[in-house]
């Protein structure tokens, strides 16, 4: 089978490869469904931009930084898993750049979870000094915190391939999966370190404001005043937790994997597809959810942008 994406090795061989058919329509699944996340991303992005009550607020600027990571990293994994089919091997330098790039936004991802649900934490429970703590410049040092994360954790694998790899590697082609390019012992070990760490530390910042959000909730509730925006912010903590769970399983993917082989050894390529599906595009599906849909404002001027288009698009047809 040819196809990879990060963090996951899809392809062991020519034994595993789909016959055309098979190929042909999960290449169609895949890009069907990352243009489609794609595109209403891209409208959502569209919406912000259009509208100052959003990039004033810091709420929802974490919020489209999400959207636009997503957008980059739903384009690099898809480009991997097409390239896999029609190129099977790329030129390393490339590989590289892409796998780099994949693996930063994925990082990405947990990260910026964490701090929205810190913000929904200080918006409900301390929402005197949610002006003092939530500021527009400190939400944009936060972001560039995200990035320096991840970079902290990815581009060590790429100083360690340069120094340990020779030149010709970066002149000749592989086949682009993460195992194929960073396979020093070191950056593997590095890898397993990094990946409990951001788990623990997201899993304990996600279960705490949770928590404390519900508790804000549940009194509320006894002092008969208006929760309606505890319990909103605490079921955004709760897709928050389930579109964590679903990026986390790429932390996992390998034992994942691994036992499901055990059971059904003749369904690998089967078994890789689905696991791509779940761990790489279904979690990107969540993020237009949390806010785009279900956010009262966004949603008002989404569908006035929406109704817009399809007056245009008469007019046009007429």
């Amino acid at each position: 089978m040819n196809s990879t994406y990060y963090g996951l090795n899809v392809s062991s061989g020519l034994s595993y490869r789909d016959p055309s058919s098979t190929a042909v329509a999960k290449n169609v699944i895949v890009l069907a469904l990352g243009l489609t996340i794609n595109y209403i991303n891209g409208t959502l992005i569209h919406t912000f931009r259009k509208h100052q009550i959003f990039y004033v607020n810091p709420r929802y600027i974490l919020y489209i930084h999400m959207v636009l990571n997503d957008m980059i990293q739903l384009t690099t994994t898809i480009s991997l898993f097409v390239f896999s089919y029609v190129f099977y091997k790329i030129n390393t330098s490339f590989c590289c750049l892409i796998i780099t790039l994949a693996i930063f936004t994925t990082l990405n991802t947990p990260l910026n979870l964490a701090v929205m649900a810190v913000e929904c934490y200080i918006a409900i429970c301390l929402p005197l000094r949610h002006a003092e703590f939530c500021t527009i410049k400190r939400t944009y040092i936060l972001i560039g915190w995200i990035w320096t994360m991840s970079a902290v954790s990815t581009l060590p694998d790429v100083f360690i391939i340069l120094a340990t790899e020779p030149l010709r590697l970066f002149y000749s082609s592989i086949f682009c999966e993460r195992d194929n390019l960073f396979h020093h012992p070191v950056s593997l070990k590095k890898r397993d370190v990094s990946y409990i760490i951001f788990l623990i530390g997201v899993w304990l910042t996600l279960f705490y404001t949770y928590f404390k959000i519900f508790f804000a909730a549940k009194a509320a509730k006894k002092a008969k005043s208006s929760d309606g925006d505890a319990k909103k912010a605490r079921n955004t903590i709760l897709l928050h937790g389930f579109q964590l769970i679903l990026c986390m399983l790429t932390y996992v993917a390998h034992v994942l994997i691994k036992g499901l082989l055990y059971w059904f050894p003749k369904h690998y390529v089967h078994i890789a597809f689905a696991s791509y599906i779940v761990i790489q595009i279904l979690p990107r599906f969540v993020s237009p959810i949390v806010y785009g849909l279900r956010d009262k404002t966004f949603r008002q001027h989404l569908k006035k942008y929406l109704m817009c288009s399809g007056n245009r698009l008469q007019k046009c047809t007429r």
